[in-house]
């Protein structure tokens, strides 16, 4: 079964309302295992693979996700959109709880992560300053609008290491840069996603203020969780609108990333690497 779109996110998107599960596929790839294994059926009659990003059960720490895995596992399933959800805190307060925001922007805090498929021979270089497929985003913000979710368009997810949240000192630094949400997962995504030329959005639901607001130390436990449920409840309409909304073909640049980043001469690069990034650069070596 060859799929068209991939979620990450939460498993609770597995049993989402118009999701018709077909088969669970463990994928080995040449960078280790995926999070869990990939859920794969139908949704609004389009092919779907869904994936938990922390692994069922919330067992991966932010700084232990093989990206790299979990990215060229989608591109192994013949995936060309991804749309990701992810829990984040706001930098600003018109970014309320329950809100949704649609980032064009990413910024780098992250220390310790790998955030490439190259090396090893071979150098490639994309072309990253519009991290975000403008035109999923546009459809994803449609969906929000489709389905009542009150949604952000533009911005930018600062993506922190983790896996302890910020200072206040932190938080207030982030948020005089202009920052919009803050996070701990998907900078890595949206870069290895561009280098496997499949479309990327993020959609960042806001869970709370970050620890600059006043009302941050009143939210408790119990708020938080209350707001997960809504937020889970509203993503899966929120996918479920933007996959029936999907365009049958790409209009975008993302199918090329890779046109004009090889930097490498063919003839010098290792034939293990070659065969290691084939579903990646075969097409360029031809």
């Amino acid at each position: 079964m060859k799929t068209e779109i991939g979620i990450i996110g939460g498993s609770g998107l597995y049993s989402m309302p118009g999701f018709e599960a077909i088969e669970e596929v463990n994928t080995q790839t040449p960078f280790g295992s995926p999070s869990d294994n990939y859920v794969l059926g139908t949704l609004a009659g389009r092919q779907v693979a869904f994936l938990a990003r922390h692994g069922r059960g919330h067992r991966i720490s932010p700084s232990e996700l093989n990206f790299r895995a979990n990215i060229y596992g989608m591109k192994s399933l013949g995936v060309e959109r991804i749309i990701s959800l992810s829990a984040v805190g706001s930098l600003k307060e018109e970014h309320r709880p329950l809100d949704f925001v649609i980032p064009d922007q990413f910024f780098d805090r992250t220390r310790t992560r790998v955030s490439t498929f190259f090396g090893e021979g071979l150098v490639a270089h994309i072309s990253f300053a519009d991290p975000i497929c403008p035109e999923l985003a546009q459809v994803v913000t449609g969906a929000c609008g489709a389905v009542g979710v009150n949604a952000h368009k533009g911005g930018t997810y600062l993506c922190m290491e983790g896996p302890a949240f910020s200072t206040k000192a932190e938080s207030n630094v982030y948020r005089s840069w202009g920052m919009d949400v803050i996070g701990m997962t998907n900078l890595q995504e949206a870069k290895l996603a561009r280098e496997a030329e499949i479309c990327y959005v993020t959609v960042a639901m806001v869970t709370d203020y970050d620890c600059w607001h006043a009302d941050h130390g009143a939210v408790t436990v119990t708020d938080i969780v209350a707001t997960l449920v809504k937020n889970a409840e509203n993503a899966s309409k929120v996918v479920a609108a933007a996959v029936a909304a999907m365009p049958a073909g790409r209009a975008c640049k993302c199918g090329s990333a890779l046109a004009h980043a090889i930097l490498t001469d063919r003839a010098h690069v290792p034939e293990a690497t070659r065969t290691k990034l084939g579903i990646l650069i075969d097409k360029y070596f031809v």
